[in-house]
């Protein structure tokens, strides 16, 4: 490919925007700087700094980009060269605007059986999706706890799963409570409620944030429960909606959580790509997964969870990622924005060259997922 040659990035992007992101929010932005240059940043009005670890997992989730951007660019036919800014994040500051990363597409070279491998991971990139749907009680296969146990020690971190019954009750009794806890803290529930879609059609105009649908809950009720958090606590009523929420992790069979260096952007971004190469390699495998990202970012929750599990904490090392695993029925669509809502305006010339949820088109290993079309 010459410069003469269309530009690569609006069909990156297209592919690249389906990348997860904490609350569906999509802070990503990338500034082109040429026909192979361009600047990624993450938009700071659409992170979420008033959890406990927001703002590292602000680039966790940068790390995420990396991660889902190299597999794409990889099926376009490019390697990414990256040139990383590990500088922290000022949610406070009046740029709005956090550059992590400047990227060159180097074109590269891929005989036939690289070439289908690529396509393949890029499919999925494309079927990949967060299942909040109730899970069957199956076990995952050692295979796929061994490849996500590769994929983990192969960038220096721990994974590590259980099928106890109580201990995965103990969590799951935790995770559901984390919810009603942050609901007590202001700035948390305010943050909450920028991001709650509580129709079909809201979620589908807004292209974004985290649909009723998805969560598995009647829209106009999460609206009014979520209007008047005071009764989440109430005797009757506040049983009968955390009964309700808590209906949505029925079949929890199996968690699994990733521990390791966590201090500072630098570890947050592998931790990131780190954690998007087992999401992936999962689902290569037909398992689906939710993180638990508020049980990690509640700081009460955290310290039940890792106590629950005997994680190894201490001098930049923590249990960071926390998800449920398995197989569940096909969830509904995450709405994603347009590419050019990524897209920002002017070039950077000094740019170095260096629905939501559950899965299709790849092998399930389960044979009664409903079939349904993105």
């Amino acid at each position: 490919m010459n410069d003469s040659q269309p530009d690569p990035w609006p069909a990156i992007v297209e592919d690249a925007r389906l990348y997860p992101s904490p609350h569906n929010s999509q802070p990503v932005k990338l500034r082109p700087g040429g026909p192979r240059t361009a600047e990624l940043f993450y938009d700071l009005d659409l992170g979420l700094p008033a959890e406990s670890f927001g703002i590292p997992f602000a680039h966790v989730c940068a790390g995420v980009f990396l991660e889902t951007l190299r597999v794409v660019a990889l099926a376009a036919g490019f390697e990414v060269e990256e040139t990383l800014d590990h500088a922290e994040m000022d949610f406070e500051g009046e740029d709005r605007l956090h550059r992590f990363a400047r990227v060159a597409l180097v074109p590269t070279e891929l005989d036939p059986e690289q070439r289908l491998e690529a396509r393949i991971a890029l499919e999925r990139i494309r079927t990949r999706r967060t299942s909040r749907r109730p899970y069957r009680s199956a076990s995952v296969p050692a295979e796929a706890i061994a490849a996500a146990e590769r994929i983990c020690a192969d960038a220096g971190y721990e994974f590590r799963h259980t099928e106890d019954r109580a201990l995965v009750r103990r969590i799951v009794h935790v995770n559901q409570a984390t919810l009603f806890d942050d609901l007590e803290n202001d700035a948390v529930y305010d943050e909450i409620m920028t991001w709650l879609r509580f129709s079909k059609r809201e979620a589908a105009e807004r292209a974004d944030g985290l649909s009723a649908e998805a969560m598995l809950l009647p829209g106009r009720i999460l609206r009014f429960a979520m209007a008047h958090r005071g009764m989440w606590r109430a005797p009757v009523v506040g049983a009968a909606i955390r009964g309700v929420y808590l209906n949505t992790m029925r079949g929890v069979h199996e968690l699994g959580w990733i521990e390791g260096p966590f201090d500072g952007p630098r570890d947050c971004i592998e931790a990131g790509r780190t954690f998007m190469r087992v999401w992936l390699e999962l689902h290569r495998l037909g398992v689906v997964l939710h993180p638990f990202g508020t049980v990690i970012t509640n700081p009460r929750s955290h310290a039940l969870f890792a106590e629950a599990v005997g994680a190894r904490e201490g001098e930049g090392r923590m249990a960071w990622m926390l998800f449920r695993l398995g197989y569940s029925a096909y969830p509904p669509l995450a709405h994603r924005r347009p590419a050019a809502a990524m897209l920002l305006e002017g070039s950077d010339d000094s740019a170095d060259p260096a629905t939501e949820e559950e899965e299709a088109g790849v092998p399930i290993l389960s044979d009664d997922l409903e079939e349904e079309n993105r």
